[in-house]
């Protein structure tokens, strides 16, 4: 019989425990600064993305999201720094981002496992508007995307009566940035309204025609973050910022970069003619 050597199975198992810490660090690594996957449920992206598709989302793009994770696990809403990136979100990039009103319209909230993925139409300090079921933004030449537009008007974002958009006649809408100031009044209220109150963790109210947080006068705002209008290319199905209005900067996760896996979700069956499809 070969004698056992306790020496060489405690140094066996210090490999492996080694080799173990240092592939989850690097799998940790990976998935906050550089790619992470994520599988699309639903054909509001069609006919660029459909149900079944795994994206891969570029991180180091836009740069990557730091927070603290645990808090976020609890629902517990956490400050978000970004790394340096590449570059900025650009108008028609597809991007990834968390649901902002994953309980409620009426508060914005980050949900870190909810997410969406839709096409950038607006960016900060952007006018947007949709005429005829068509998006303009003020300054450029009238966007195509995103595709198939609504034959039926159907009522959207604020949802309220004193600004009756739907969603082939609405806006116009400022799409604000970091460091804008804005005049408080009863209509920036309705649009502006969870999107101030995210940023000073504070309660909105209108009296009259005057603006109060917490009980005081609020004259006017200057926003703490960029903001950005979100929609999806299948427009007739999608639910997007047209519905629950703007996404702050710090929701967004990377751009959607690359299919890398596609199932249908019917029949279970590989797509193989979309495996590898760079996304547009």
């Amino acid at each position: 019989m070969t004698p056992v050597n306790s020496n060489a199975i405690l140094r066996a198992g210090i490999h492996i425990l080694f080799y173990s810490c240092v592939a989850i660090i690097a799998w940790v690594v990976l998935q906050v600064f550089f790619l992470a996957s994520f599988k699309v449920p639903t054909g509001s992206m069609e006919p660029e993305i459909w149900p079944g598709d795994y994206l891969l989302v570029s991180k180091p793009t836009y740069g990557a999201r730091l927070f603290n994770l645990f808090p976020t696990l609890r629902l517990e809403q956490v400050n978000i720094y970004r790394a340096p990136g590449w570059r900025k979100v650009r108008r028609n990039d597809v991007v990834v981002f968390n649901n902002p009103y994953p309980h409620t319209p009426e508060r914005m909230e980050m949900h870190i496992l909810k997410y969406f993925v839709k096409r950038c139409i607006g960016l900060p300090g952007d006018s947007l508007r949709i005429e005829n079921g068509q998006y303009r933004v003020k300054g450029l030449h009238p966007e195509n995307r995103p595709g198939r537009m609504l034959h039926k008007p159907v009522p959207c974002y604020p949802n309220d009566p004193a600004i009756q958009w739907n969603t082939r006649e609405f806006g116009p809408l400022y799409i604000p940035a970091r460091g804008d100031t804005l005049a408080m009044n009863r209509h920036h209220y309705i649009l502006y309204k969870t999107l101030i109150e995210r940023e000073t963790k504070g309660r909105l109210t209108l009296r009259d025609t005057a603006v109060y947080l917490n009980n005081r006068p609020l004259p006017s705002h200057i926003f703490h973050s960029d903001y950005y209008f979100m929609a999806g290319d299948n427009a007739s199905h999608s639910q997007d910022s047209r519905h629950w209005g703007l996404v702050p900067g710090e929701y967004i996760a990377g751009k959607a970069w690359l299919i890398w896996k596609s199932v249908d979700p019917h029949t279970g069956t590989f797509r193989r003619e979309r495996r590898m499809k760079i996304i547009h």
